[in-house]
């Protein structure tokens, strides 16, 4: 099996993953990204009040020989009223 490392990144700030994940296949990385960038992106949505930014999240996937995939979420809220 090959090591996936699944780097996450909010705007401009990036946590390396140093130990990643053994998986089957490039299918089961791209699941797993999925499913850590719908986690993000539920945590980033109880932090946003009445005056927060748009929020651009992303799982960047690389293994030992480069990267592999991204998964990208950008949450733009556009109110219609106040």
């Amino acid at each position: 099996m090959k090591r996936y490392y699944f780097d996450m990144r909010d705007a401009d700030v990036i946590a390396p993953d140093e130990e990643g994940l053994e998986l089957p296949s490039i299918k089961a990385a791209q699941v797993e990204a999925a499913q850590a960038l719908a986690d993000m992106a539920r945590d980033a949505a109880r932090g946003l009040g009445e005056d927060s930014p748009d929020r651009q999240l992303s799982i960047e996937v690389r293994d030992d020989d480069g990267p592999v995939l991204r998964a990208r979420l950008v949450i733009d809220i556009v109110r219609q009223r106040t």
